[in-house]
């Protein structure tokens, strides 16, 4: 198998501190390196839609929660883990561009919904497939059952956090 840039870090852990546990280190040094080349690589691909991760994330939420494609505010943050200031203008850009806007609940004025436009349906529609292509080719280097085996034990670290 071939040496990363972690591996070095490791050898010198071990050379200068030979107790030292370094698997945890180890693990979590390459998630962080590869979050850094998926972000940069998936951002260019967001950045050919005039998106950025925040923005994507927000148009694929109220894609996926079908139609008619529309969810209160803190519906949106709860799911995307943010606050509710990051959430509003993350909104108030959208809505500059059309992507969504603020619909009032027809029963009580006082709700408000983020709906997707029809500007923002056709975009989010093309690129998630552009966003599931990158990442499918981020992930080519791996096998079928090695990308299923490293879903099954990431999903275990996701629900350890999930429970607490």
């Amino acid at each position: 198998m071939n040496r990363d840039s972690v591996d070095m870090i490791i050898e010198q852990w071990r050379k200068e501190v030979p107790d030292l546990s370094t698997t945890a280190m180890a693990i979590f040094g390459r998630l962080q390196r590869i979050n850094k080349h998926v972000g940069r690589s998936l951002g260019n691909n967001f950045s050919r839609f005039n998106l950025n991760s925040g923005e994507f994330d927000v148009l694929a939420t109220l894609r996926r929660s079908g139609e008619p494609y529309m969810l209160k505010p803190t519906d949106l943050y709860n799911q995307l883990m943010v606050t509710s200031g990051a959430m509003t203008n993350r909104i108030d850009t959208l809505e500059k561009k059309s992507l969504v806007m603020r619909v009032n609940d027809v029963s009580d004025r006082r709700t408000v919904y983020v709906k997707l436009t029809e500007k923002g349906l056709k975009i989010i529609n093309e690129a998630i497939y552009e966003h599931v292509n990158e990442e499918e080719k981020l992930l080519e280097c791996l096998s079928k059952e090695d990308a299923d085996m490293l879903n099954i034990i990431l999903k275990k670290i996701v629900c350890k956090f999930e429970k607490e």
